[in-house]
């Protein structure tokens, strides 16, 4: 049995997010409530389905990271989302983010 929990350690972060969904293309803008090292949670007032694969965008303090991502929950005006297939580059900007947060 798999469990919706959360594979790392989650730390408040507010930072804007696009969400995009790959196959309908619908973009949803929203705000990031937290952030791991493998996916946040976004609060929006439209959700995408759980399991809807999506490319993520987040900018914070003049830097942006993208990935693509798949929605793990959805419910109450809230998205959890699992980051997949993280480029290197993008990788560092998503260590230098938890590094700051975990200071």
């Amino acid at each position: 049995m798999q469990s919706d929990r959360p594979r790392a350690r989650r730390y408040p972060f507010a930072a804007s997010i696009e969400i995009t969904g790959v196959n309908s293309e619908e973009k949803l803008r929203a705000q990031t409530t937290d952030l791991s090292l493998f996916g946040c949670r976004a609060k929006t007032g439209e959700l995408l389905p759980k399991g809807t694969i999506i490319s993520v965008r987040i900018v914070h303090a003049g830097k942006t990271f993208t990935t693509q991502g798949k929605v793990a929950f959805a419910g109450q005006s809230s998205m959890g989302v699992t980051f997949t297939n993280i480029e290197p580059h993008q990788q560092s900007v998503l260590e230098d983010w938890i590094s700051q947060l975990r200071g």
